[in-house]
């Protein structure tokens, strides 16, 4: 015989707003300690995991607690378990940094570029420096009509020995950086280093900066576009993955 639910088995107004509270906590804990959400209320039951690369990206080194930092040994594990997870149907990517650890910028645009669910990349604010590279590791991308990307070579910190074998050392970082961003993007590689050493348009820096129109026309950048525009390019690449699995 089956048993009757009675009143005492049903939670009670009580509980479950103290569990939806739980919840809200939950989830302002999770935003707050790493940036991240899940977009899951929509009508097309897509599971779209939110990543928000924001400030300096943090490497080997710990930056001043008054700093906004990404930390690359934060988000390369989420990476992992957005690709490993079947419940997670695609990702957004929100950048807004001046960039910051080459090497780990670099890991994680790598770690973004090799998913193999539908990715988005929308550049709010700025993309700089190793936000360029990040901007691009998406399948597709877009930059707000007044956001900037500033780009330029790479910079060394500290003492910096004057010998043959270390400027050798920084071309080839410089290298690698510009395939990526050739090999994701749209942008030749000639006209990307003419870019990146333009001395005519920055006082204190050699590069360029390039706003929203200026991104999409070099070829860097898929689309000028909003939030809007971002989830719904999502939503599609979604849906057109899922008919051809």
């Amino acid at each position: 015989m089956e048993k009757k639910e009675t009143k005492q088995d049903r939670p009670s107004k009580e509980d479950i707003s103290y569990q939806e509270q739980q919840k809200e906590e939950s989830v302002g804990k999770l935003i707050h300690d790493s940036g991240q959400f899940m977009l899951k209320n929509n009508g097309q039951h897509h599971r779209i995991h939110l990543l928000n690369i924001i400030g300096e990206i943090e490497g080997h080194e710990c930056l001043p607690s008054s700093s906004k930092t990404t930390k690359y040994e934060h988000v390369l594990p989420m990476l992992a378990e957005i690709e490993d997870n079947d419940q997670i149907n695609g990702m957004l990517v929100l950048l807004n940094t001046v960039g910051g650890d080459v090497e780990a910028g670099l890991a994680i645009a790598e770690m973004i570029s090799s998913i193999q669910k539908p990715v988005v990349t929308l550049v709010l604010g700025g993309g700089h420096s190793i936000g360029v590279p990040l901007a691009v590791s998406g399948d597709y991308s877009f930059i707000a009509p007044t956001a900037t990307m500033v780009v330029h070579p790479i910079r060394m910190n500290g003492m910096v020995i004057g010998v043959k074998q270390n400027y050798e050392y920084i071309e080839r970082m410089q290298d690698r950086i510009i395939a990526f961003t050739v090999e994701h993007s749209m942008v030749k590689e000639e006209r990307l280093r003419q870019i990146m050493m333009n001395n005519q348009q920055l006082v204190k820096d050699i590069g360029s900066m390039l706003v929203g129109h200026e991104a999409v026309k070099e070829g860097l950048i898929d689309s000028v576009g909003g939030i809007h525009d971002a989830v719904t390019k999502l939503h599609e690449m979604i849906r057109t993955q899922n008919k051809t699995c």
